[in-house]
């Protein structure tokens, strides 16, 4: 999986692609999965890096949507239900089951959640994880030893899946090359090609060379998440804008706030949303805030008051009392809503995907949630066939293994992340001397793996490597600057860079860095 040789097949403006899609998300990855398996000739554009947005700030849960069968949305659980199921079997290496508790600190929880966890439960069918049911209070302080005793009536277990996002994206980016697609970072579509008035290919910069490219498809697919109003735009500027973005951010702490293995779910906070507290890559998550947001942005940014807002629920379920000083990383990400009209709150609008075939041909699928992202990509190449008179194929992503699938992965292995996969980085360490050990002491990375990033994952930068092929970012803000550097240096191996791109790549890194610690 080469850049430089994907961009020469991009260079070839006589190659006509049966699909072009546009972003690199979830959604995108989804989608060019679903085409290139299918047999379609393929190309996936993304302006920036894999998940840069949205797809890799995510809670790091796959799961049927417990605030979802509150709403009554039956439907949207049982597919994400059935999807959750689906993809613990095609990436088993990412992918695990987890226990979840429901603390409860009224007389009515118990019962109420109980059997709302009984109904999730039989939802899930053969695909559930585990039977939900009742616990003591002491039992419950066994599962989470620092939860708040005061006024604890006991709680509710039930079973969910976590997983890595942006390295799942990474292996979907390597099984869309494992079936002849071709990808493509930091290449932004700066508009569309159009032959009477219909969509027929994209205009591409690519970010690294600024050389600009015409590239013809029988059909173009916008899967841009927040960004979907400026690529419809481009196909018509009067269009109106479809989507309300939605911050979301998480707080990233000490695992000694939470030692258990369980995660912690409160089903109701004080602006309606579920807020969980995930153990994660021997850290825990807490999350997530929902504010509508005016302007999107590849770097949003957490508010003071979202911070707060998590530090209060903290300090509510929590007895270690966790203060803004005990936060190793702030991270923000922004959630594509289609929108339901002016006045709504985004914590009601419907997480359902939506797929839109304008009258150029652009076809838009947006909405959604990871956890969806294969059947949105289902649907959206089954209506994509039609729109490019190609010949129509079956889907073959319900059973499809993703790359670095390994039903079985060693808990002490350092590359189990890496699946399959992994015997790669155990020969890159072998062969160069005091390469065992992590690139800093409170993180688990070693050199291998930006080694591997920048040759079988087409990593192009210090962020690229510390914020996605790894996830030292979002686990340690501080960790990860120190590391930034030796990064670069080894990253200026691989990608044959000087001296003068290391001292800048590791500048730029700490600068973006510095947004996801609390000042």
């Amino acid at each position: 999986m080469n850049r430089d040789e994907n961009l020469r097949r991009l260079e070839d403006e006589t190659q006509i692609w049966d699909f072009v899609i546009i972003g690199g998300g979830a959604t995108g990855l989804g989608v060019a999965v679903e085409a290139a398996s299918r047999g379609y000739k393929t190309l996936l554009l993304e302006q920036h890096d894999y998940s840069k947005g949205t797809s890799s700030r995510s809670t790091k849960l796959v799961h049927g949507g417990v605030r979802y069968l509150r709403q009554g949305n039956i439907s949207l659980v049982l597919e994400a239900l059935k999807e959750r199921g689906l993809l613990m079997q095609n990436a088993p290496h990412l992918v695990k089951n987890q226990s979840f508790i429901v603390p409860n600190y009224d007389w009515w929880e118990g019962p109420f959640y109980g059997i709302g966890m009984k109904i999730y439960d039989k939802l899930a069918g053969d695909l559930g994880l585990g039977p939900s049911k009742n616990l003591s209070v002491k039992k419950t302080l066994e599962y989470i030893p620092t939860l708040e005793p005061k006024g604890l009536n006991g709680g509710v277990i039930y079973y969910d899946a976590q997983f890595d996002d942006s390295r799942l994206a990474i292996n979907l980016l390597q099984t869309f090359h494992d079936h002849n697609g071709v990808g493509l970072n930091y290449a932004k579509v700066t508009g569309l090609l159009k032959s009477n008035n219909l969509v027929n290919g994209v205009k591409v910069k690519d970010e690294e060379s600024g050389n600009n490219f015409d590239v013809n498809a029988r059909a173009v697919i916008n899967a841009t998440g927040v960004f979907t109003d400026s690529i419809r735009q481009m196909d018509d500027k009067d269009t109106p804008p479809i989507i309300q973005a939605s911050q979301g951010i998480h707080i990233v702490l000490d695992k000694k706030f939470q030692p258990g293995e369980s995660a912690i779910m409160v089903p109701r906070t004080d602006d309606g949303r579920v807020l969980f507290a995930v153990p994660w890559h021997n850290k825990v998550i807490v999350g997530t805030t929902d504010t509508p947001v005016s302007e999107v942005s590849l770097e949003p940014r957490a508010l003071d008051e979202e911070i707060d807002f998590l530090l209060t629920h903290c300090d509510r379920y929590l007895t270690g009392t966790p203060k803004a000083e005990d936060v190793l990383s702030v991270f923000a990400g922004l959630r594509p809503l289609v929108s339901a009209g002016k006045g709504k709150n985004t914590s009601a609008i419907s997480r359902d995907h939506t797929l839109i075939i304008d009258p150029s041909g652009l076809i838009t699928i947006t909405g959604g949630k990871w956890t969806t992202y294969r059947k949105m990509a289902e649907d959206t190449i089954d209506e994509a066939a039609v729109v490019a008179g190609v010949e129509e194929k079956k889907s073959v992503t319900e059973n499809l293994r993703l790359h670095g699938w390994l039903k079985n992965t060693d808990p002490k292995d350092p590359y189990r992340n890496y699946g399959s996969d992994s015997p790669s980085l155990h020969k890159i360490e072998k062969n160069n001397a005091g390469w065992d050990k992590p690139l800093n002491p409170r993180l688990p990375y070693r050199p291998a793996e930006v080694i591997w990033a920048a040759r079988k994952e087409m990593a192009r930068t210090v962020e690229d490597v510390l914020s996605r092929r790894t996830r030292a970012l979002l686990l340690d803000a501080r960790a990860s600057i120190e590391m930034a550097e030796d990064v670069a240096k080894l990253l200026a191996i691989e990608l044959n860079k000087d001296e003068h791109w290391i001292s800048d790549q590791a500048a730029k890194y700490k600068e973006l860095a510095k947004g996801y610690l609390i000042s």
